[in-house]
């Protein structure tokens, strides 16, 4: 089972470079797709779905070009969108059983997978109530049981927790966990701790560039040495703002704890000296997003015309 991403590059109407020359390959396991907003994130998950066409490049599942016969993939494809609707005056029950239906799962077969993803996702106290009268945690969950519906091959899940209490963020994590040894599963989104849980292989995403992938430790390693803490009075906290990157500040009663991504020691008149930290994905993710701003910027690159998803 492999997912081939091979230079993939999407230009819309009006000169939007949405993607650039994107290649990635993917078996079982879990890909945190991480970016900010507009990366180009949600564009190569529509792609992926086959929802949308690319300008250019191809995508393979197993030896086969996925836009020559797209059926080979969709019917093995789950898909949770980032804007999931719903039809409001269905029950969660009947919602389900109608994409059942449209995907061509028999009926006897779907009432018992439907009955077990609603415990999965803990809804079946609720399943009878209308979509319409649902929390959006409660409308993400019943978007979590319809991408299962068919135990897909491959999962994409766009911004999947967007909307969850904590409680159902980790029960959603936990799920990923598990569905990954059989699966290829690919988890786009901007919250750092929900890929630090779960992913097998992380890849950064930037203006439509792969800034990034590998190992979660190889991408650790990327910014080893780099990663300090500095304690200085809240009134220099600015100033400190100004000069480096900030991953996190902490209040104490010493002063303000400040954990800063730099090659080099940072600095700060009448500040104790820095001490060198272990680095987290967040470190590692800032540290990635301002190499490319830096590059960006002694290129005397143009910035982005539009912004994409």
């Amino acid at each position: 089972m492999q997912l081939t991403i091979d230079a993939l590059t999407k230009r819309y109407a009006g000169g939007v470079q949405a993607l650039t020359n994107v290649s990635i390959k993917l078996g079982p396991g879990v890909l945190g797709l991480l970016g900010p907003n507009g990366a180009g994130k949600s564009t190569l998950m529509r792609i992926l779905a086959t929802i949308t066409q690319p300008t250019s490049g191809k995508i393979l599942w197993g030896n086969g070009e996925v836009a020559r016969s797209p059926d080979a993939l969709r019917n093995v494809l789950g898909y949770l969108p980032q804007d999931f609707g719903v039809y409001p005056n269905l029950s969660a029950l009947e919602f389900l059983e109608y994409l059942a239906a449209v995907k061509g799962i028999a009926a006897g077969a779907a009432r018992k997978r439907i009955g077990e993803l609603l415990e999965l996702v803990n809804l079946t106290e609720v399943a009878k109530r209308p979509l319409g009268g649902y929390s959006g945690g409660m409308r993400q969950r019943v978007g979590i049981a319809q991408a299962l519906l068919n135990d897909p091959q491959l999962l994409i899940v766009d911004e999947p927790t967007a909307g969850l209490d904590p409680e159902e963020r980790v029960r959603f994590r936990n799920l990923l966990s598990e569905l990954s040894g059989e699966r290829i599963v690919i988890l786009s989104t901007h919250i750092v701790s929900d890929v630090e849980a779960v992913a097998t292989n992380i890849a950064i995403l930037a203006h439509g560039r792969l800034l990034a992938h590998g190992l979660p430790e190889s991408i650790l390693a990327s910014v080893t040495g780099q990663v300090w803490e500095l304690v200085v009075p809240s009134a220099d906290l600015p100033a400190l703002k100004q000069k480096y990157p900030i991953s996190s500040t902490a209040h104490r009663s010493d002063g303000v704890h400040v954990r800063i991504v730099s090659p080099m020691p940072p600095t700060l008149p009448g500040a104790r000296e820095a001490r060198m930290l272990e680095p987290s994905l967040e470190d590692a993710y800032l540290a990635v997003l301002g190499s490319q701003r830096n590059n960006a910027a002694a290129a005397g690159a143009p910035r982005s015309v539009g912004v994409v998803a």
